[in-house]
């Protein structure tokens, strides 16, 4: 087993992390107990993620940062519009 499938099986587990979170706080309207500031960092630290990822090219770094950032300003969208 090549241990790219192990870093694509990661990206895939650690991206879809967020998920349910995104969900819950669409669906219910509330995301009183998300921390703007931890969402705001955690974003900083996906963007460096990507960059490093981008930079040494390994894909499922980059492509799970990119993916995870999509998720985490959806999250900051949503604290945001429903604070």
């Amino acid at each position: 087993m090549s241990i790219e499938l192990v870093g694509y099986g990661a990206m895939v587990v650690v991206t879809f992390a967020l998920v349910p979170q995104v969900i819950k706080s669409w669906k219910t309207k509330s995301t009183k107990d998300i921390s703007i500031l931890w969402n705001s960092i955690y974003l900083a630290g996906l963007v460096l993620w990507f960059i490093y990822g981008f930079g040494i090219q390994s894909w499922p770094l980059a492509i799970s940062a990119f993916l995870e950032s999509g998720l985490a300003i959806s999250l900051i969208t949503l604290k945001m519009r429903y604070g």
